[in-house]
This record gives structure tokens, C-alpha cells and sequence, in this order.
């Protein structure tokens, strides 16, 4: 017999390290005399699409198009401390961190531009440096590298930004411990195999407030990819141990889902804009993976009206969680 169920899984979580912990992230930028843009971090993109982020942010702010910027990432011969890749801060602590970089330079660039143009309302976007009241007043951006590069100005900025925060109060446990906090919910629906103790997550429903979704399509991805690694921990993923010796030694034992285990998954995002975070940004690394593996069990009770203890869900522990049942146990 097959049972269905749909259950709720919800979390909040603090972004960054918190806790007076350091928290911190540096960001490079260099121009050439020929107007490209050499970017340097830290950070690394292994897959989440901070790359694109942090290119889109210093296109944004110079007002030159993508395809400008050479991103260096991760070379710690070349590039500067960022922090760890972790703690769902990313785009939050490195994308300030380029935003503070990029105004910096941008601040340069500015100086040279009304010197040459003898305006100072200037507006940098598509390419060209103008005038807001006088647009024929303009340069591109591109000469006004050269024209920079040629009177010796700076061309390499780094700035830092620090999302340190203090800790709580020792005695009471009350305090800011985190510049902000990240929110998701999820809805799974599940079918389950009474016989077998499959079970069959049909469809998934994430709702995540992103802050602003610089990228939304980044955006789904990472949530989609997040709630397929909390489908692993609540179906598959597992650990054996045995006379103090891990047995599960390879891939073959560890089992992960494949692309035929991942059932129909609907993204929604929540903008509600944060403050503090680049264009109101927060980060989605964590929030598109924590509620999926309680939302999936509550799903499982909902089906069989028992509560399951022990992860992952997979066939033997529901089948033994069945039959227990059925034997008084």
C-alpha cells in the first residue's frame, strides 16, 4: 500500500559567523590603461555563482559592461584575505566588500573625469562617464582609463568590510549576535511504500527570503541544488561505523541522489530588503538546505502517523519503523 503525506519544515538562521567572531572580507580592484577591470577575492564560487554576483556588483557600481571585468578568485599568491567560503556570507560580506572597492575607485576615476570634462555632477553607466545636466559633456570610460593611467593615478584599490559582530551578554544570552538573519520554509509532499518503506518525495515547494535577488536565477539554482543535498541527508546519506572503523568508504556506500531521485521542485523568493546587505542582498547558502530534511519527515508522519528518529529515512529504517510499529514495538 502507498500512503501519501505533505509536511513543513521552517528555519532561521544568523549570516555569518556572529558572536564577536571575525568576520571580515577584503576585495581588489585594478584598472588597465585599456579600461578592463582586474577583480581580485578571496572567496570561492563552487558552483553558487558568486563569481557572477561580484562581476555584476562592480558592473553596476563603474557603470562598464560585464564582460570588462577579469575575476581572480581563491590564489592566495594574488589575492586578498576574503574569509572563509562558508556561514552563508558571501554575497553579503564579499559583495560589500567590492561595493566599498569599486565606490573607491569609482571616487578616482571621478576626480580625473571632471578635471577633463570641468563638470562634477557625473553619472558612470554603459561605458561612458557625462554630465547629468550637460550629457554632451562625456568621456568613456575606456579613454579615461588611458587619461588616468597617463597622469599616474592610482589604479589598484582594496578595501575591506567588516561584518563583526558583538557578542551576547554572558550572563543572559540576549545581544545582536548576527548583523542579520537568513528565513526559508519548505513544503515536501511524499509518497510512501508500506511494503518496502520507500519513500518518494514528489514535489517541494521552497519559499526563501533572499533580501534582494541580485541574480535570481543564481538565486533558484542555489536553493535547488540545496534542497537536493537535504534530500540526501534525509533519504540516503549515511555514515556506518563499526568497532570504531567507518565502513563507508567510497561513493558505492554513500549514497547521494542522482538526477533521476530529484522530484519536482518549485523556487519561490521572498525579496524583503536587508539594510545592511549589497542592494539589500542576504545570503541563501544554508536556508535552501536546513528546512528540506524536517520538512520531508513531517511529510513521513503525516503518512503513516509515526514519527521517525533516526535518519536518514531510507528503506530499511522506515520498513523497521513499520513493522515496529505493527509488532507494539
Amino acid at each position: 500500500m502507498k500512503k501519501r503525506g505533505i509536511g513543513y519544515g521552517s528555519m532561521f538562521y544568523g549570516l555569518g559567523y556572529g558572536f564577536s567572531r571575525t568576520d571580515i572580507a577584503s576585495a581588489t580592484l585594478e584598472i588597465s590603461q585599456d579600461g578592463s577591470i582586474i577583480a581580485r577575492s578571496g572567496e570561492v564560487d563552487y558552483g553558487q555563482g558568486s563569481d557572477t554576483v561580484f562581476c555584476q556588483i562592480i558592473a553596476e557600481e563603474l557603470g562598464v559592461d560585464y564582460s570588462a571585468i577579469k575575476l581572480i578568485t581563491a590564489d592566495t599568491d594574488v589575492t586578498p584575505d576574503s574569509g572563509p567560503t562558508s556561514a552563508s556570507r558571501l554575497t553579503f560580506v564579499g559583495g560589500n566588500a567590492f561595493i566599498k572597492t569599486s565606490r573607491s575607485l569609482k571616487k578616482i576615476l571621478n576626480g580625473v573625469a571632471e578635471d577633463i570634462l570641468g563638470a562634477s555632477d557625473l553619472v558612470f553607466r554603459e561605458g561612458m562617464v557625462f554630465s547629468r545636466s550637460a550629457p554632451e559633456k562625456s568621456i568613456s570610460f575606456k579613454k579615461l582609463a588611458g587619461r588616468a593611467y597617463a597622469r599616474g593615478v592610482p589604479a589598484v584599490v582594496t578595501e575591506w568590510y567588516n561584518n563583526t559582530t558583538q557578542d551576547v551578554d554572558p550572563e543572559t544570552g540576549q545581544g545582536d549576535a548576527y548583523a542579520t538573519y537568513c528565513w526559508a520554509t519548505q513544503m515536501a509532499e511524499v509518497e510512501v511504500d508500506t511494503e518496502t518503506g520507500r519513500v518518494e518525495v514528489l514535489r517541494i515547494v521552497a519559499v526563501t527570503d533572499v533580501g534582494k535577488a541580485l541574480n535570481p536565477l543564481n538565486c533558484e539554482a542555489q536553493i535547488e541544488g540545496g534542497v537536493v543535498q537535504g534530500l540526501g541527508y534525509a533519504l540516503e546519506e549515511e555514515i556506518k561505523e563499526e568497532g570504531g572503523y567507518v565502513k563507508t568508504g567510497t561513493l558505492g556506500e554513500y549514497m547521494i541522489p542522482t538526477s533521476l531521485d530529484i522530484p519536482t521542485i518549485e523556487v519561490h523568493l521572498l525579496e524583503v530588503t536587508e539594510p545592511k546587505g549589497p542592494y539589500g542582498a542576504k545570503g541563501v547558502g544554508e536556508p535552501a538546505l536546513i528546512p528540506t530534511p524536517p520538512a520531508v519527515l513531517n511529510a513521513v508522519r503525516d503518512a503513516l502517523g509515526l514519527r521517525i528518529h533516526k535518519l536518514p529515512a531510507n528503506l530499511e529504517n522506515v520498513y523497521h519503523l513499520i513493522n515496529g510499529a505493527e509488532a507494539g514495538n
